[in-house]
């Protein structure tokens, strides 16, 4: 019997599923452990001040399964937004059924309403099963390389 998949922008009660997908993703992919409160405040942030982003969600049977966040950025060189896409989860137990497939194709589809002229995401370097995954989805490794100086 096949799933029942549902695709939708985050809401207030999808808080607690985020915050511990978060969690999860920085200890699987980089052996960090996020502050409980830092994090809580983050997501319960963004989820109130659309202008910063959104999260989606994607739910199996009704329970949340995994989701991603979208930030903008604005590039003049093209007038338009970038979607950056980060905070990408799939709970264990609901991987390897498309679902983060699913969940691109839907931002691309609430893209095609926006001026929005590109997609972006940043991914560990060791992380070879997601950068494959990406590849296939049509995005490429960006000649870009990423500094930072965090505060």
């Amino acid at each position: 019997m096949n799933p029942e998949i549902t695709l939708r922008r985050a809401t207030d009660s999808d808080c607690e599923a985020l915050i511990a997908f978060n969690q999860a993703m920085a200890q699987e992919t980089e052996g960090k452990e996020l502050a409980p409160e830092i994090i809580s405040a983050g997501v319960a942030n963004l989820l109130a001040h659309p202008q910063y982003g959104f999260y989606i969600v994607a739910e199996v049977n009704g329970a949340v399964a995994g989701g991603l966040m979208v930030t903008f950025e604005w590039s003049d060189w093209r007038n338009g937004l970038f979607w950056w896409i980060q905070s990408v989860y799939i709970k264990p137990e609901f991987r390897r059924m498309g679902l983060y497939r699913r969940l691109y194709a839907f931002v691309k589809e609430l893209a095609a309403e926006k001026n929005v002229c590109g997609f972006r995401l940043y991914v560990e370097k060791e992380n070879r099963i997601a950068q494959q995954t990406y590849e296939r989805l049509g995005m490429t490794e960006s000649h870009y390389n990423m500094y930072e100086e965090l505060l």
